[in-house]
């Protein structure tokens, strides 16, 4: 295995029914303009609040993406 450079990237997924399928929306998403994303680490989780029921998830991830090398 060679030396990797990674760079990281703020995203913030949604969803109304659940943490890991925010996570998962967002890493989808992402997985479409970014190349080489190999891992990903929760910073926050945090919601949306309608007459005393969660409406709305949202997590926020730092995204580890390979640099390709020349």
């Amino acid at each position: 295995m060679s030396d990797r450079v990674y760079k990281l990237v703020e995203v913030v997924g949604t969803s109304s029914t659940g943490t890991d399928e925010a996570i998962h929306n967002a890493i989808t998403t992402a997985a479409k303009t970014i190349r080489h994303i190999d891992w990903f680490e929760v910073v926050k989780t945090s919601g949306h609040v309608v007459d005393g029921k969660v409406a709305h998830f949202q997590v926020t991830l730092k995204v580890g993406f390979r640099l390709e090398s020349d």
